[in-house]
């Protein structure tokens, strides 16, 4: 790896600004990459993290301004998915990455696998089996839920009793469809097309899996450079030993006086960078790729705004010390500027700005506000988050004081 890329470390407010705008957080009140189909997007913003929550619609309209029904259109018809990925973790992928998506994620059905043959008596061959016999229960066009899964299985299926619930395993099904999907051959589907919601069914596949450490690598560092090697490893889950690896055949520079690392390629684009001078809000999920590609927070957070106490945050902790947000965020040109959650009563947003409000920012937040309250009808943060869980934090961002 080449080194050496400018004379003088680079300021925060350019690397927070070159950040948005490799992911495509930029632009007025109209996302600048308004038109891009959701594919588009996540192929060069980055994968989206997704937990059952409206993280994914919430990304994608920030960034071209996608409707639910454009992204709910494109997952019907597979443009897009959500996939056991890096680290095992479900995010929307691209076509194009769906084998490297699932090469990423394989180890982890492994290593559960690997646990319940050494804690809950079961055998590999049994495991096989059991996929064998979902693989001829499953069609290719009509979902199955796991109850009906587990009815047509019969008795390959097998309970493993209060010790398996005890580790979160109930029955060998989901380690069965946990292989299937890692090996391309099952695909979990929403039941009733949205990725925001929990229920889902099951159909056969035929989908390749295939990419290296290296490929995974060059990816993340075209959505995420300038990043360190602990950013690629909290991303991917490499050992230290594999991200050395998976880093020697890419040409990098380095950053004079960090440890973030940017693709060559990038270098020239990134010295002639300056930051847009007018701000560019936008309005996303606490998981948005903005944050969760590094997850390394106080990179995103003017030193004032570091320190920080949180609306409704645990007593002693300040924003900076935070491992990630706990509400959804407004950002402007990379620096988070504001805490947000829907309220779905009111049915509006309700935030707490770190930076006087202007009439851009205003338009920002009216524009969200329309897009959850029309076509979502809340923003979770993740599965199990509901209106009455969030409750105390609406109640914390109505009752903060700058």
């Amino acid at each position: 790896m080449a080194n050496g890329l400018m004379d003088s470390v680079v300021p925060a407010a350019k690397l927070r600004a070159w950040w948005a705008h490799r992911q495509w957080l930029t632009g007025g009140p109209e996302p600048a990459h308004a038109g891009a189909s959701p594919a588009e997007v996540l192929a060069a913003a980055g994968w989206a993290r997704s937990v059952g929550g409206a993280a994914p619609y919430l990304g994608l309209f920030a960034r071209a301004g996608l409707h639910r029904e454009a992204v709910d259109a494109a997952l019907a018809a597979l443009e897009v998915h959500e996939l056991p990925s890096a680290r095992g973790c479900t995010y929307v992928l691209p076509a194009a990455d769906y084998a490297l998506g699932l090469a990423a994620g394989a180890g982890v059905p492994e290593s559960e696998i690997g646990s319940a043959v050494k804690h809950l008596g079961v055998t590999r061959d049994e495991i096989e089996k059991l996929c064998l016999t979902i693989g001829h229960v499953l069609s290719p066009e009509a979902p199955l839920e796991p109850a009906a899964i587990r009815e047509s299985a019969g008795g390959s299926v097998r309970s493993l009793g209060e010790a398996g619930r005890r580790r979160g395993v109930s029955t060998t099904l989901p380690l069965a469809l946990g292989l299937l999907q890692s090996r391309g051959q099952a695909r979990r589907v929403p039941v009733n097309g949205r990725l925001d919601q929990q229920r889902y069914g099951y159909v056969r596949w035929d989908q390749p899996v295939h990419g290296s450490a290296a490929e995974l690598a060059e990816r993340y560092l075209a959505w995420a450079a300038p990043a360190a090697v602990r950013h690629l490893r909290w991303f991917t889950g490499f050992t230290a030993a594999t991200a050395k690896a998976a880093l020697a055949p890419l040409d990098l520079v380095t950053l004079p006086g960090t440890d973030l690392l940017l693709p060559a390629a990038l270098a020239e684009e990134f010295e002639a960078f300056e930051p847009p001078a007018e701000p560019s809000y936008a309005l996303v999920a606490g998981i948005d790729g903005i944050h969760l590609l590094h997850r390394d927070l106080p990179r995103l957070l003017d030193p004032a705004d570091a320190d920080r106490t949180l609306p409704g945050g645990r007593a002693g902790r300040t924003f900076g010390t935070e491992a990630d947000p706990q509400t959804h965020v407004v950002v402007d040109r990379g620096r988070i500027v504001g805490l947000w959650e829907y309220d779905p009563e009111a049915r509006e947003i309700v935030h707490r700005l770190y930076v006087p409000p202007d009439p851009a920012l205003q338009e920002v937040i009216d524009r969200t506000e329309a897009f959850v309250r029309d076509e979502l009808g809340d923003a979770r943060g993740f599965g199990l988050d509901s209106p009455k869980s969030r409750a105390p934090r609406i109640a914390a961002l109505r009752a903060a004081t700058p």
